[in-house]
């Protein structure tokens, strides 16, 4: 009788905490403006609440090996750096951008410091940061120490997309092209595209903004990869990271996007102000080529309904009809079929086998790019050119999820040398005995804790597959340096990932990562630059109280730890999960939180 009524207590007291949860939410929804403290202080405590910040790495299953050997007298400790640089992005820093041509936004692109030039400090977070709201709170709400920069609210007030509440910014959903919010806009979408069955998993948006297309897409099971320029005053894809919405820094400039070709399954530009018709087409074929056969091409804005628009526009009605009419030539030399052209957006579709199409054919006057390898875009120009399919007949994506580990096709169809179905397989069921190991070392994996997640030597993507969850997102980067036909079966995959460089800064804001996985990542880089160098990036792009893993051989562990001892992680050994006697480990980090003008850490 006690022990029921005992659990008769614990259900009440569970049933009035959620009805003061309740209470909270719906005062939150309805509140006036200026409040936005309170909303920051009642949405903290709720997931502080559940979801402690604090990891230990207490296990049944695993035996934590002493970290202590790190710390000896050859440890290097790592200062801060200088307050200005608690948004430091090195490889699109203002001031050396200035110094590029503005032409084709090469000043916008990447533009990396030299060796000489590299800084060995730790980016400090801003005076006030505080932890993120978790999904899907931090959807519509940033808290405004974490990105002091009111600028935007200004320029996008108009757009209904951002306010500043108080202590936190909230993000409405609208925009330029959907004043009535974001659902609204994609519903009209998915009335052309089959956005809700699973054939579209994988979208680009270029001009992305705060990413609110990408922010509400997420909830159609639909992952975007958006992305923006910096420039002086508007940190939109830091915005759009803090949020919890899957962003990195880019343009459509004069060198190639970093994405393997025939990938996503639609391109979408909102008010993008992309120059689609400048050179000589030049970007609409560079959609062409990250587009996959049967994908779509989504245009909103100028030109499109140009002849209602163009007062509000402020250009000429003769102006917006060229641009229109050529848009349609360069979609037709491309084999576009628009699909729609509905009020305030035109829909085109790439077709399905491209061998049907006459501009790929021997007699048409459209060159088709001479490069042996599509995927081979690291750094390379852009050109005025149609990327060629593979000669191989076009095989049907399964939908997502069941894509997730169905064979892709560039595996079945040996696109990609050297890889064999079973080898795939293999890899699946390897990385899903790893991820369920490392649950039982950082018990908050697969939670809400952790929601920006990068996998830094992504493979065939094994890991992102694993860990997949409506509760978090996998940057799956492939170095440039591996085989670069994996990110193609990663977005075959139905996920989403990037080519990058490790000897390089990642393209993103400090501070915009809640894990980091790195696999091999140090061996990898080994004879190609420091690994401190590798590790301060990671520190760059963690958040405070952020994890790493990191997957080596022991003599290599041995030094990542010793240097990792000096930047202000907590960090442990782990043995193998099929046990010590294997020389690969895993070492397990938690970035401790500390501010600006603070040596301090939080206990």
């Amino acid at each position: 009788m006690a022990q029921s009524l005992t659990r008769s207590a614990v259900y009440l007291l569970v049933a009035i905490g959620l009805s003061i949860f309740c209470y909270i939410l719906g005062s939150w929804q309805r509140r006036p403006i200026g409040r936005g403290d309170l909303i920051a202080q009642e949405i903290t405590k709720q997931t502080e609440d559940a979801f402690p910040t604090t990891l230990t790495f207490e296990t049944h299953h695993t035996k934590p090996i002493s970290s202590n050997k790190f710390i000896n007298s050859t440890s290097r400790f790592f200062k801060p750096c200088d307050e200005n640089y608690t948004d430091y992005t090195p490889c699109h820093d203002q001031k050396r951008a200035m110094s590029f041509p503005r032409e084709n936004m090469v000043y916008r692109e990447r533009h990396c410091p030299s060796e000489k030039e590299n800084m060995y400090c730790l980016v400090p977070a801003p005076k006030g940061y505080v932890p993120l709201f978790h999904w899907p709170y931090s959807r519509v709400y940033v808290p405004f120490a974490n990105v002091p920069y009111k600028s935007l609210t200004v320029e996008k007030a108009m757009q209904n997309g951002i306010q500043f509440e108080g202590k936190v910014f909230r993000f409405t959903g609208g925009g330029t092209q959907f004043p009535q919010g974001a659902d609204r806009y994609i519903d009209q979408l998915a009335s052309v595209v089959p956005i809700e069955n699973g054939t579209v998993r994988t979208v680009l948006d270029t001009g992305c903004g705060v990413a609110s297309f990408g922010a509400y897409l997420l909830s159609r099971n639909v992952l975007t990869m958006s992305f923006a320029p910096r420039n002086s005053h508007q940190p939109q894809v830091q915005f759009a990271l803090e949020r919890g919405v899957p962003a990195v820094i880019g343009v459509l400039g004069s060198i190639k996007l970093p994405y393997p070709s025939n990938s996503f399954d639609m391109a979408h530009c909102s008010w993008c102000l992309i120059p689609w018709t400048s050179n000589d087409g030049m970007y609409m074929m560079e959609i062409d080529r990250v587009l996959r056969p049967g994908g779509y091409w989504v245009l909103s804005g100028p030109p499109v309904n140009w002849e209602n628009n163009y007062m509000s526009w402020k250009r000429t009605k003769e102006d917006l009809e060229a641009e229109q009419r050529k848009i349609e030539e360069f979609a037709e030399l491309l084999c576009w079929e628009k699909i729609s052209d509905m009020t305030d957006m035109a829909i085109w579709q790439k077709p399905i086998d491209l061998r049907s199409c006459s501009t790929r054919k021997g007699g048409s006057h459209v060159k088709i790019c001479d490069s042996a390898n599509p995927d081979d875009v690291w750094y390379k120009k852009m050109e005025v050119c149609i990327t060629q399919y593979p000669t191989m007949k076009p095989v049907q994506l399964e939908l997502f999820p069941k894509r997730l580990y169905a064979i892709p096709p560039r595996i079945s169809t040996r696109e990609v040398p050297k890889l064999l179905s079973d080898v795939y397989r293999q890899d699946s069921k390897l990385w899903r005995r790893r991820v369920e190991a490392y649950k039982r070392v950082n018990k908050f994996l697969g939670t809400n804790q952790y929601r920006n997640v990068m996998d830094m030597n992504a493979g065939l993507g094994g890991f992102g597959a694993a860990m997949e969850s409506n509760k978090l997102w996998v940057m799956n980067v492939v170095p440039t340096i591996t085989d670069l036909g994996t990110l193609g079966v990663i977005y075959e995959r139905g996920m989403i990932g990037i080519y990058h460089d490790w000897c390089e800064a990642f393209s993103t804001f400090p501070r915009t990562y809640d894990l980091i996985h790195a696999n091999g990542v140090f061996s990898l880089y080994q004879d190609r630059c420091k690994i401190e160098d590798i590790l301060l990036e990671m520190d760059r792009i963690l958040r405070p109280e952020g994890a790493v893993i990191i997957r080596e051989n022991i003599d290599m562990l041995s030094e990542v730890g010793r240097i990792a001892s000096g930047m202000k992680w907590d960090i442990k050994l782990i043995d193998h999960e099929e046990g010590p006697h294997l020389s690969e480990k895993v070492l397990y980090g938690i970035k401790k939180y500390w501010v600006a003008g603070s040596q301090n850490t939080k206990k």
